[in-house]
């Protein structure tokens, strides 16, 4: 498992236009399948990692303002669309109220034979490491856990800080790491740095951990809207 990158964006308030997500999702869908027909669901979901990526996907499907909505419309858009039968991802979770209820969604993912509760516990320490483990100043309220038949999978998630009115989004895969609480960061956290932001992921924290560890909750999620 490894953070894939990070992404920071204005926290902006209001909806997108019904009949603009009505057209992104037909292309969402369309574009998804393209890519698991010719590369594999593992392609898609590394490219879902990919912040950048994410951010250029935003815009091509029709969601052009590079804010907090590119994150939770474009989330909410493919967890709509995609599904075993056509792509062989699924979406789960959402925001606020929806993100807590990811580990229960994938839960019912037993039916299709993955192993639903353990991808569940995974959700949560995702969750946990930048919302808890990684102190800087953003609450999160939204996650959405994608993942294929062989459980491969990819987090995005998003945090608010209320005080400036910025958004960061977080994205997670997979791949080639074997820690979620040691450094399992590819890179540096962009955007400002705070003087009083706490990383205890860092093995520079290791004496930190046997005294705050226990009572670091599994996982919290912001309830606003």
């Amino acid at each position: 498992m490894k953070r894939a990158g990070v992404a920071d964006l204005k926290l902006h308030p209001g909806k997108a236009p019904h009949w603009l997500v009505k057209r992104m999702m037909p292309m969402a869908s369309a574009l998804c399948e393209f890519i698991t027909e010719e590369f594999g669901t593992l392609e898609l979901l590394r490219r879902l990692s990919d912040p950048v990526y994410f951010q250029a996907l935003a815009n091509v499907l029709g969601y052009d303002w590079d804010s907090s909505g590119s994150t939770t419309v474009t989330c909410g858009v493919l967890k709509s669309v995609l599904n075993f039968e056509q792509h062989g991802v699924i979406g789960a979770g959402g925001k606020g109220i929806a993100s807590m209820k990811t580990p229960q969604q994938l839960r019912a993912l037993e039916d299709y034979g993955l192993d639903g509760a353990g991808l569940g516990e995974i959700s949560k320490r995702v969750a946990k490491v930048d919302n808890a483990a990684i102190q800087d100043g953003y609450s999160l309220y939204q996650h959405v856990f994608f993942v294929d038949a062989d459980e491969n999978w990819t987090v995005v998630q998003q945090g608010m800080d209320r005080k400036t009115a910025d958004a960061r989004r977080y994205h997670w895969t997979s791949e080639n790491v074997d820690s979620f609480i040691e450094e399992p960061h590819t890179g540096m956290i962009s955007g400002y740095i705070k003087r009083t932001t706490l990383d205890l992921t860092s093995k520079d924290s290791d004496e930190i951990i046997p005294v705050c560890g226990s009572s670091m909750k599994l996982s919290t999620f912001s309830e606003v809207q």
